[in-house]
């Protein structure tokens, strides 16, 4: 007896991906008129017959996936996306992506739209607080909340790395490194990821006698717009600071950059430590020492517990933490 036809033989015909062909079977105007023809040709030609479509009206699925971040630019949330995506077409399912610009109101309108549209929703708020996930804890189908401070909520399901750990590291490589006068570029105020980050640094210079200076918490939102201003407001403290570390790499390689245009050479004058070691870490100048999240296995965990909730209506929620490392790279170096 022959094997029956699935979706993923049908892909492989028409050379496209599993979620092009569902994306073809479920809405054909949101596919270009060229992929469109290579699935309907390759259904035909393998005389497929969607009854795993068929099955998902029965059943009310729609075989989508939503997924909510605070803002999709650069590189942390395009390998966010891609490992996402990726582990979602593996599944024979496709996403319906958004932003919700860390606004309540914005999220709660997402989550309607996306309603009858998608069978679960993972969702990124960092900066969400227990009213804000209260109210929108009814989404369409299961939620996975990534990189989200849920702890004084009970029975959600959740997907965070250790913030604390990575930032507490980081933070006591510079002190081994005979370090006393390590400034931070904080992130959003209200941002559960940034404040984690700056409770770890607060707690290594403790830990290791190191009075707090407020001084040297420069104010910062992850953009490279705060690495600069940062970097122009270090001239201003008196004694200067011997080392940096930075909440993002995206706005500590922007500080970078403005220290060496200010002839403030990197590790000899200042070290610097990012967090997140994006691919840019490793070809900044000098390559940037970096606390490594595991953003291919989040978003890959994200998305297999999401599409399990799915499947399996009654399991139990899980709490996942990745753990990081740090990456030693020739941002630093021994203060003398």
């Amino acid at each position: 007896m022959s094997r029956a036809v699935t979706i993923r033989d049908v892909a492989r015909a028409a050379n496209v991906s599993i979620s092009t062909v569902s994306r073809v079977l479920n809405s054909p105007s949101m596919v270009k008129e060229e992929k469109r023809t290579k699935v309907e040709e390759a259904i035909q030609t393998l005389g497929f017959s969607p009854n795993q479509m068929a099955r998902g009206l029965l059943k009310k699925e729609t075989g989508g996936l939503g997924v909510i971040l605070p803002y999709v630019g650069g590189e942390f949330f395009s390998e966010f996306l891609t490992s996402v995506d990726k582990a979602a077409q593996e599944q024979g399912m496709f996403l319906m992506i958004s932003t919700s610009h860390r606004n309540t109101e914005a999220m709660k309108m997402v989550l309607k739209n996306m309603r009858s549209r998608v069978d679960g929703v993972m969702i990124m708020a960092s900066d969400g607080t227990p009213d804000m996930l209260k109210s929108i804890m009814k989404g369409p189908g299961p939620i996975v909340f990534v990189n989200t401070n849920t702890s004084d909520l009970d029975g959600l399901e959740t997907v965070n790395f250790d913030n604390f750990s990575g930032a507490y590291m980081a933070t006591e490589h510079l002190i081994k490194l005979n370090h006393k006068r390590i400034a931070m570029l904080k992130g959003p105020e209200f941002s559960f990821d940034a404040c984690e980050r700056l409770r770890g640094y607060r707690r290594a210079l403790m830990d290791h006698g190191i009075e707090l200076d407020h001084e040297l918490e420069l104010p910062g939102d992850f953009t490279p717009e705060a690495g600069y201003l940062a970097a122009r407001s270090i001239l201003d403290i008196n004694p200067r600071p011997t080392a940096i570390f930075g909440a993002n790499d995206q706005s500590t390689i922007a500080l970078m950059s403005v220290l060496r245009n200010l002839e403030i050479s990197i590790p000899e004058d200042i070290s610097v430590v990012g967090f997140d070691d994006i691919p840019a870490a490793r070809y900044a100048a000098p390559p940037l020492t970096s606390v490594k999240v595991p953003i291919w296995e989040i978003g890959e965990t994200a998305i297999q517990r999401l599409i399990h909730l799915i499947r399996e209506k009654d399991s139990p929620k899980e709490h996942h933490t990745h753990p990081v490392e740090l990456i030693e790279r020739e941002s630093t170096a021994y203060c003398p």
